[in-house]
């Protein structure tokens, strides 16, 4: 049975990484998709993957940080397939890992402009939408936002990305109430360390600036999991799908912890 079939799913940094498996298995699960990224290569990749595999799924180049881009893609959207009615928030950046004295405003903005803003827009701008189609689905609208386990806890040279995090963290409870009574859940999905462009993006200055360089931080990361591995785009993206599906439709307002058992320790 196909657990999101007919449903309508923006999912912004849909291009590759978590997205874009988010985008597929939404996809095969029946769901019509709009990937927005501003990486429009990998996005067509992607879409290329999701229409081989009998899925149908548009591109929307879109910059989260931008309100007025929000609008845009969400009105694509409903011109598209008719309305909204699952958002997957995300689009996000790690940032610099520096120390908080050397960190820079503009530096924190940004990455609080994409990460933390990008998801107050999207929620923002597609609620009226679902809110004219919640009616349709047993589990009424669903908006789901990727967190981290750095939503939780601290970590030094982290401080913007782990505020940023727990922002979203907190927001998310903060609109699961406010949206209930229009039939709308809102959750936040937590992973782990995932094998991931994010993580990756980092090997080549991890390589030059530390003894065993890149290797010997995956090694440090997944030696912190109980399962003894890092995580996969699938993990996560499986988790996006039974909450963007009506099997869960008696949660809202709640964290899915996907991480190998890294917070149970």
């Amino acid at each position: 049975m196909n657990r999101v079939d007919g449903k309508v799913a923006i999912i912004s940094g849909g291009a590759r990484g978590i997205g874009g498996m988010s985008a597929q298995k939404l996809a095969e699960a029946g769901a019509k998709v709009v990937i927005t990224d501003l990486r429009e290569d990998e996005a067509q990749v992607t879409l290329a993957a999701i229409k081989k595999a009998g899925g149908e799924a548009k591109f929307f180049k879109h910059d989260v940080a931008q309100e007025e881009q929000w609008q845009a893609a969400v009105k694509f959207t409903v011109q598209s397939y008719g309305g909204v009615d699952i958002l997957l928030n995300n689009a996000g950046i790690a940032g610099a890992a520096k120390p908080l004295e050397e960190l820079s405003l503009d530096s924190w903005r940004r990455l609080m402009s994409i990460n933390l803003d990008g998801v107050f827009l999207g929620m923002k701008h597609v609620i009226p939408s679902m809110k004219s189609r919640a009616h349709m689905w047993p589990g009424g609208g669903s908006i789901i936002s990727i967190s981290s386990i750095m939503g939780f806890i601290g970590g030094a040279r982290s401080a913007a990305y782990c505020a940023s995090k727990g922002g979203v963290r907190l927001m998310t409870k903060a609109a699961a109430i406010e949206l209930a009574p229009a039939k709308i859940r809102v959750n936040s999905v937590h992973p782990g360390f995932i094998n991931t462009p994010l993580l990756r993006a980092g090997e080549q200055a991890m390589n030059q600036r530390q003894e065993g360089g890149f290797q010997k931080f995956v090694d440090d990361v997944v030696s912190r999991h109980p399962l003894g591995r890092l995580g996969e785009e699938k993990d996560i993206a499986h988790a996006v799908r039974f909450l963007a599906s009506d099997d869960s439709a008696f949660m809202t307002g709640t964290e899915v912890v996907v991480d190998g058992g890294y917070l149970a320790q």
